[in-house]
């Protein structure tokens, strides 16, 4: 609690009562100065009940209209304030947008004596990635002669996502298809709710199972049936080694695929299926999620989705180019879009800023499974292990190792499972951009053949996924010289 100035003023006019009392000899002067001695303490209880008062019936909120954000996207965070009975103290109130975020107008709001609620609204904009939490809300309270400044813990938080790359293509050869499961046919019958057939009574069903209408319509009895409901499991793979670091930067194969993997991740959430997570890395699997359902899990493979970096570019010595082709990284070099490789050239200098970061760029991927060869077969192995039958696969990776690609795609299908293979085209992720536009187009064909190769495949779907743009050129040059071959 804090006296304004008009308490200030009051106090030193009673001073300087008390002291003309003591020079004057004036009783009158003196009791003037006790009685205003008295009213500042009255006011002061007062006020401080009102403001016990006010903590016990206020409820504050910042309520942003969304949890989860993309980088750089703004939305309303609204500021409300209510108490159970009309203020009699002039309340105010600022909000905690967080230290990474950036409002148009302050948070803030303010509750005039005889009113109960107050709300106020800012667009708030999120340019950094990460989860922020806002901080408390200050509340000031006032009577004009005393202030006091309380906080009121309504702490939301709001996690930004950085931005994916633009326009994704998920297709076939140019033409542009849905990854979105529908509805799952059971194929069997049980309790449910879609009627499935209707069948005669025999010896030993339900009472419960009959279908009076039926049976009155045909004379004898008939039991309906329903088709059970069922729940697909659905195993994404996602590979991260250092060869999915290609690409221009936040255009990587691993953004484009990560891209797709979320859109896999949040469809399995609306059909509530059950979600497992396998990432691979240069050594083996660096997570492993068993398929399950629920917000929490739903949600923590999302977030290990937008964590998963190259493996070969957290702080780890890049793969060489002679280590084969699914292990190298073209053109790798330390640069902003790749932060930890970055920060490791900083390794073994003295200067104090680089010492502070260091616990930055230590390596920091671990490893649940190393396999001395092959990630991407063995993480299949293992995560193919005691699947159930119906369990949709849905395998993430590039074409750069096309022998391994087959025989891990062949190893999904013998255990039964339905393959959905997801396949970035490394052509299109070349350093050196588009290129020489016919060498460009022979490799884009090249890897078409790939794809429906893999395509052909029982129970195996397989697309590209890729820079639309990109994409868009290297057709255009093939058909050019188609026409020019027919000409």
């Amino acid at each position: 609690m804090r006296p304004t100035r008009q308490i200030w003023a009051v106090g030193a006019t009673a001073g300087a009562l008390a002291v003309l009392a003591a020079v004057f000899a004036r009783p009158l002067l003196l009791a003037a100065t006790v009685l205003l001695g008295a009213w500042i303490l009255v006011r002061q209880l007062l006020f401080v009940r009102g403001v016990a008062d006010t903590v016990d019936s206020l409820t504050v909120r910042q309520l942003p209209t969304a949890n989860t954000v993309r980088a750089n996207a703004e939305i309303p965070v609204t500021l409300e304030a209510t108490l159970d009975a009309p203020a009699r103290l002039l309340l105010s109130f600022e909000g905690g947008v967080p230290t990474g975020a950036s409002a148009t107008t302050p948070l803030s709001a303010s509750l005039e004596p005889g009113t109960a609620t107050t709300r106020e609204t800012t667009a708030v904009t999120w340019p950094v990635a990460g989860r922020h939490r806002f901080d408390p809300v200050s509340v000031t309270a006032t009577d004009g002669l005393f202030t006091a400044t309380m906080p009121a813990e309504s702490r939301p938080s709001v996690t930004v996502e950085p931005r994916g790359p633009h326009t994704v293509h998920v297709g076939r050869g140019g033409d542009e298809v849905s990854i979105a499961q529908g509805e799952h046919e059971a194929g069997q019958r049980g309790p449910g709710l879609e009627p499935a057939e209707l069948r005669e009574y025999v010896p030993g069903d339900s009472a419960d199972e009959i279908d009076w209408k039926a049976t009155a319509r045909l004379n004898t009895l008939h039991v309906r049936e329903y088709e059970t409901e069922t729940h697909r499991p659905t195993m994404l793979i996602v590979d991260h080694r250092g060869g999915l670091a290609a690409g221009p930067p936040g255009e990587s194969k691993l953004a484009y695929l990560r891209e797709v993997a979320l859109a896999v991740a949040a469809n399995a959430r609306e059909l509530d299926d059950p979600l497992g997570l396998i990432a691979v890395g240069d050594e083996g699997i660096t997570t492993r999620i068993t398929p399950t359902t629920g917000p929490a899990a739903y949600l923590s493979i999302r977030r290990r989705l937008l964590d998963l970096e190259p493996t070969g570019t957290d702080g780890d010595e890049p793969p060489s180019e002679t280590s084969g082709r699914s292990h190298s990284i073209p053109g790798f070099a330390p640069s902003p879009t790749r932060p930890r490789a970055a920060l490791s050239a900083l390794d073994g200098s003295t200067d104090p800023f680089a010492r502070t970061l260091e616990p930055y760029y230590t390596a920091r991927t671990r490893y649940d499974v190393r396999f001395d060869s092959e990630p991407l077969l063995g993480a299949v192995r293992t995560a193919l292990g005691g699947q159930d039958s119906r369990q949709w696969t849905v395998i993430c990776t590039d074409d750069s190792d096309p022998e391994t690609l087959y025989e891990t795609v062949r190893f999904a299908r013998a255990r039964g499972s339905e393959v959905l293979l997801l396949l970035t085209p490394s052509v299109l992720f070349a350093s050196d951009g588009v290129g020489d536009p016919d060498r460009v187009a022979d490799s884009y064909l090249e890897f078409e053949e790939l794809r429906r190769d893999l395509d052909r495949m029982d129970a195996v779907t397989a697309f590209e996924v890729a820079p639309q743009e990109r994409l868009s050129a290297v057709l255009e040059t093939t058909r050019a010289r188609s026409r020019g071959a027919i000409r």
